[in-house]
């Protein structure tokens, strides 16, 4: 499959290691990536050996900065490429098996908060960018974001786009685990795998289930969608990734 190279799927027992492997791109993902992670996470959910799932990057630079500005987010603005086909759905929303990420690096917090649990090193730093340049986030971060952490900290992470540390995220409860080195966060959620795949895999998956689905997030999934195309389509949104191009400062017009 195209992108299987930039990113990496490996089975140990229980546990599936999904590996971003870009790192000459802060491991930034494009379409072919998305295509990949979600093909890799229907066969982790799908495998009855499986039960439990680390998600980690390549390199010190990057976990991952998010979409790809060269490639994904205009295909994205152009309507070329979705990457939620149905609205009331988000990544791994509807995978019940336990996640468990290990960032280093700069990292965005999309795909963070789709997982259940977070590992990161001390040079790890994370952030929702999108405003930057001309987009709001559409990955159930505006839904996921204000019921992990308090309102006016997801309020700062969302509308200014500036990362935090790692020091900062684990205060306010982002981060499960703070360690000093790359190798270690992999080290400490392959840990914190290893516990939970020892656990029964049913009661594990419903117990999960149920904090999901009680949590009713569907509703606030819609409406991001509708709201992320409205913002898409704007000038303001083909301006941002055009500057990130270019180099230079992206100039706003509000339209």
């Amino acid at each position: 499959m195209p992108g299987m190279e930039h990113f990496l799927y490996e089975k140990r027992g229980a546990i599936a290691i999904m590996t971003f492997n870009r790192p000459e791109a802060r491991n930034c993902f494009t379409p072919e990536m998305v295509d990949a992670l979600y093909a890799c996470f229907a066969d982790f959910n799908q495998d009855p050996a499986l039960r439990v799932a680390v998600f980690r990057s390549t390199g010190d630079k990057a976990w991952s900065a998010g979409g790809d500005l060269e490639t994904l987010i205009p295909a994205i603005n152009s309507g070329r490429f979705k990457i939620n086909a149905d609205p009331t759905k988000r990544v791994y929303s509807d995978i019940f098996k336990p996640i468990i990420t290990a960032v280093n690096g700069f990292a965005t917090l999309e795909l963070i908060l789709g997982a259940d649990m977070c590992v990161a090193s001390k040079n790890a730093s994370f952030a929702l960018g999108e405003v930057k340049w001309g987009m709001i986030p559409a990955g159930g971060s505006h839904i996921r974001l204000p019921r992990a952490v308090p309102w006016n900290m997801a309020m700062e992470l969302v509308l200014t786009g500036r990362p935090i540390s790692a020091q900062r995220a684990y205060e306010v409860g982002l981060v499960n685990r703070l360690v000093d080195t790359p190798a270690e966060a992999f080290e400490e959620a392959m840990k914190l795998a290893e516990v939970v795949a020892e656990n029964a895999p049913l009661a594990v998956q419903t117990a999960k289930e149920v904090m999901v689905r009680a949590a009713d997030m569907e509703p606030g999934f819609v409406l991001e969608n509708a709201l992320f195309q409205k913002v898409s389509r704007s000038e303001d949104a083909q301006e941002g990734p055009r500057a990130y191009k270019e180099r230079r400062k992206p100039v706003f017009t509000g339209r």
